[in-house]
């Protein structure tokens, strides 16, 4: 999998949460993933590395693990062939959730108080979160390189309610359609070819309430 094709599959869940409240920025979320996987979606669904330690199985994490060797630093000397239990998830989503559940604790105060994602990169350094003297540094240039600010924006856009958007195609933007399929019978070949071009409009109008909605064109 390419790097474009994993911040294709990661971005629509980070921008989501992100709408539903999450603190962390979604261009933070996807580089950080990419920065725990190397861009490969393992079985388990851990995109943050996140270790069992000693936390409960919660509604996201259900208790399953797996273990691989990684590499940790310690007093700024690189350690590799660490033995290293993992969390095990069902989806990325429930990864992502219970990463949050951890941003909760106190130590994270200073991450879900950053107003940029620079900001709130140095606070992941700041507060422990990875061993990687550089993990800052890594993030930012990544986010750069990528362009992933675009999704921070994207998820600060305002969604239109899916009941908004259906009432609007249902009532106004099909009842045209619908007119001007009515107005084709008996038109000459000019006035037809114009109708056709207003209803491929009226189907792009209403296809793009529905990706505004957060709906699936059609």
């Amino acid at each position: 999998m390419s790097r474009t094709e994993f911040i294709a599959v990661v971005a629509p869940i980070a921008v989501k949460l992100r709408r539903e409240g999450s603190p962390i920025f979604p261009s933070v979320r996807i580089v950080q993933a990419m920065l725990e996987t190397g861009c490969v979606l393992h079985g388990w669904n851990n995109l943050v590395g996140f270790k069992v330690g000693s936390g409960k199985p919660n509604a996201f994490w259900k208790g399953r693990s797996v273990s691989t060797k990684t590499w940790e630093v310690y007093n700024g000397v690189r350690v590799d062939g660490v033995q290293a239990h993992w969390r095990a998830y069902d989806t990325i989503e429930d990864c992502f959730r219970d990463q949050d559940l951890l941003f909760q604790w106190s130590r994270y105060d200073r991450v879900r108080a950053a107003k940029t994602p620079q900001e709130q990169t140095a606070m992941l350094r700041m507060c422990g979160y990875a061993t990687d003297p550089v993990y800052e540094r890594k993030l930012n240039s990544f986010i750069s390189g990528y362009e992933l600010s675009k999704y921070d924006w994207e998820a600060d856009e305002p969604v239109l309610n899916p009941d908004v958007a259906n009432t609007i195609i249902n009532t106004w933007i099909k009842t045209a359609w619908h007119g001007a399929e009515s107005a084709k019978a008996g038109a000459g070949r000019e006035a037809v070819a114009q109708l056709e071009e207003q209803q491929r409009y009226y189907n792009w109008l209403a296809n793009e309430l529905r990706i505004a909605s957060g709906q699936q064109p059609t």
